[in-house]
This record gives structure tokens, C-alpha cells and sequence, in this order.
């Protein structure tokens, strides 16, 4: 049974000791120092201090697993003579890591991987506690990494991935560079070749991209469970109706699929659709059906009460999290450190094609060459944060559902987009 720490560890600088044993891009030195109370150790002195059995248990990923053992072995290479290294990998979804480890905190991985909206909850539970070099960590990583690694101005995690998030795919021999960035533009061309550009209005994951820009808000209130939402505003300069229109007049057009990730890739590979909105877990299937012609954008902007709007989009991120609970926090938070760092960020972008969170790598020319990443971050600057409560999937997706389907009957747009808020709201 692991045994909470209590530290509040301070960053200050890593003795020589611990400096000179870092591999090529492996920076240990912590910038910050902060004043602690005298019965406190200094990360550098609790390193010193367990030099001994240091047993410590990663959850990573099914898909991680083989890249996962090659990082830890650098690890434990590196620092050879500091402590005996007994590092255990095990498979852990990072969407399902939340639910694990509030089945047992103290029974829980040493270091874990996980999505950014479980950040909250696992703060509130105790398992993370501030990470160490607040200031390098944020100085090394995307603006967006950094805010969903953190509440307020406190960082609790370590960013690992930029890539949960979605754009616009599309076949270059049909569709240009220029036509990409408008979605009118594209559904006449999908019309025109008797084709489809799809995008999923089943998931208000999706449905996001058409109110992110247009003034109206949707997200979470203090509480932390309930949401706030004016997506049925009127009397603005875009309304809510203004958007339902807008997705009726996309809907109508016959170059227009609503469809699933599934169907959007069974019409890629047919040669029915050749344009579409998904993510990067997309990229090699696409490639592989379009060929020469497969090529990638944020997303367009689309016809909305007379003005042409940039489509929004939900932004997520994966990060490294050290239980509050490990017997071995300062070693726990240093392989943190290790495997988010940018050499290897590199290897798992290489190796898994995951989106780097890492400044650095992220500017890399094999990142930049990648057109699905570098999509993805050309759309990061019209994305947010997925910060919202249970209560918002089922009533944007039967608003949308019914706006996919031209809404057969009839309905008041005001009382639609009224119903959908007030689901949404909900207690």
C-alpha cells in the first residue's frame, strides 16, 4: 500500500549528482525554488535519500506498451547506481484511468497517463498534488498543454500529447488548397462529383464547431457538474436560430453525409466521400485510401446570417500524472519528466504518430510534414477546452440529430435551441 507523501514538493535545482547521469534532451534542472519548512527534504535530497528497491508501477495505453518498455529501459539506464530499479508497465485506458484509481487510490500506478477532463476530478480526490518544475514545464509546452494540465495557475500533470482534437480532412484531387477553406465551396464540389463531405452530428463533440466562434457560450459552472449554455440566444448579431438555419441549409445540400467515424471511413476507402471532419486516429487509413491526393486543414468557415464563420472545435490533450500516494513521489515525478520530454515526445510521434505537446517537437520538420498534425495545430487556434458537465451530450445530440434531418417536422427553431439549453443546464 502506497502512503500519501504530504510534500507539497518545492522545484529547485537537481545537485550534479542526478545532472550529470541525464541522457541527450533529458533536462533535469527544476527552475523554480520555493521556501518549504525545515522537516521538508528538497526534490534533490529525497532522490539522494531513496537510493534503494525503488518499485514503481506505469499505466500507459494498450498501443504504448512497446514504446512505453524502451522509455522506461532509457530511464532506468540513465540514472544506473542511483537506486535499484524495479519499473512495472501495465495496461491502463487513459479514459478509463480516472475510474481506476478512484477505486483505490493507494492501489493505484505510480505514474499514470490520462485525458485532460479528468484533471478536475483527480485533483479533487487527492491522487495529484502540484508537479514540481512548474515554471520549465510551462516555458516547454504548448500554451493549450499547459492550461489543460492545470487549475488556476497551478500545474498538476505533465502534458504528453496536442492531438485530441479535429479538422478537416480532404482529397486534393478534387478539392484545392483554397476551395478546403471554405465548407460552402466543398459541398458544391462534393455536389458537383456526386460525392460527400461528412462530419458526425450525433456527438456534440462535433456539434461544437458551429457555435464556438459565434459569440454564444456552452461550459461548466463553478460547481464543477452543471453547465451554462447561451447557445439559444436572440436578438444578437449571430443568434441561435441564425446557426440552426445555417446547419438546415448544409444539411439540405446533397454533397452533405451526417455520419459516424466508421462511415466517414468506409466512404474514403468506397471513393463516396472526399472530404470530411475526424482526428488524427484517422491519418494512416486515410492515406492509405487517397493516396497522392490525401491532404489535411483546420477547419473552414461556413455560411451563417450573411457572414462567413470559422468553425470552432473541442481541443483535448494527454498527460503524465504522479499519484499523490506513491512510496516514491521524487522518482515517480523524474520519469514523469522523462517521458514527456521532448526526445521523447519525438520517439512517440514517431513511433505512435501521437501529436507532440512539446514546443520543440511540435516544430520539428516531421511533425510539420505530418499534414494531419499540422492540421490539427493550425485548428488549435479556434479551439478550446472540452470543459463541460454530463448533461450536454444527449440534448445536442437530438437538436442536431433533428437539424441533420431537416427537421421533418417543422418545428420552431427558438423552441428547438430552447429545449436544448434547458437540457443542457439541467441540474
Amino acid at each position: 500500500m502506497r502512503k500519501k507523501t504530504g510534500t507539497g514538493i518545492a522545484a529547485i535545482l537537481l545537485s550534479a549528482m542526478l545532472t550529470g547521469c541525464a541522457g541527450a534532451g533529458q533536462d533535469t534542472v527544476y527552475d523554480d525554488e520555493i521556501t518549504q519548512s525545515k522537516k521538508e527534504l528538497s526534490f534533490a535530497e529525497q532522490l539522494a535519500a531513496d537510493s534503494g528497491d525503488v518499485e514503481l508501477v506505469v499505466w500507459g495505453a494498450e498501443e504504448d506498451q512497446e514504446m512505453l518498455q524502451q522509455i522506461l529501459s532509457d530511464f532506468e539506464e540513465a540514472y544506473r547506481g542511483k537506486a535499484t530499479f524495479h519499473i512495472t508497465c501495465e495496461i491502463q485506458s487513459e479514459s478509463a484511468c480516472k475510474d481506476a484509481l478512484m477505486s483505490g487510490l493507494e492501489e493505484g500506478a505510480d505514474l499514470f497517463a490520462f485525458a485532460d477532463d479528468q484533471l478536475t476530478t483527480l485533483v479533487a480526490a487527492g491522487a495529484l498534488e502540484p508537479i514540481e518544475n512548474q515554471k520549465q514545464v510551462r516555458d516547454e509546452n504548448l500554451e493549450g498543454a499547459v492550461e489543460a494540465a492545470s487549475i488556476g495557475d497551478t500545474l498538476y500533470a505533465w502534458p504528453l500529447t496536442a492531438d485530441n482534437g479535429y479538422f478537416l480532412y480532404y482529397d486534393s484531387r478534387y478539392i484545392t488548397q483554397e476551395d478546403a477553406a471554405s465548407l460552402d465551396r466543398i459541398l458544391e464540389i462534393a455536389a458537383e462529383q456526386n460525392k460527400k463531405f461528412t462530419m458526425d452530428w450525433s456527438s456534440g463533440w462535433y456539434v461544437y464547431a458551429f457555435f464556438g466562434n459565434t459569440g454564444m457560450e456552452v461550459g461548466l459552472n463553478e460547481d464543477g457538474i452543471t453547465n451554462y449554455c447561451t447557445w439559444n440566444q436572440k436578438g444578437t448579431t449571430v443568434s441561435g436560430a441564425d446557426v440552426a438555419q445555417a446547419m438546415l441549409n448544409i444539411a439540405a445540400s446533397p454533397g452533405f453525409f451526417n455520419t459516424d467515424d466508421s462511415g466517414f471511413l468506409n466512404g474514403v476507402r468506397d471513393g463516396s466521400v472526399i472530404a470530411g471532419v475526424s482526428g488524427v486516429w484517422n491519418a494512416v487509413a486515410v492515406e492509405e485510401a487517397w493516396g497522392e491526393g490525401y491532404a489535411a486543414a483546420s477547419l473552414p468557415v461556413y455560411s451563417c446570417a450573411g457572414e462567413q464563420i470559422q468553425m470552432a472545435s473541442f481541443s483535448g490533450y494527454k498527460m503524465i500524472g504522479v499519484n499523490a500516494y506513491s512510496d516514491h513521489h521524487a522518482w515517480a515525478s523524474l520519469l514523469a519528466q522523462w517521458i514527456t520530454s521532448e526526445e521523447n515526445q519525438n520517439l512517440r510521434f514517431q513511433l505512435r504518430g501521437q501529436g507532440p505537446s512539446n514546443r520543440k517537437a511540435s516544430q520539428s520538420a516531421a511533425v510539420q510534414d505530418s499534414p494531419a498534425i499540422a492540421a490539427l495545430l493550425d485548428q488549435s487556434q479556434y479551439a478550446c477546452l472540452q470543459r463541460i458537465g454530463g448533461n450536454y451530450w444527449d440534448p445536442v445530440t437530438d437538436f442536431a440529430t433533428t437539424m441533420a434531418n431537416g427537421n421533418p417536422d417543422g418545428k420552431n427553431l427558438q423552441e428547438l435551441l430552447d429545449e436544448m439549453a434547458e437540457g443542457i443546464m439541467a441540474p
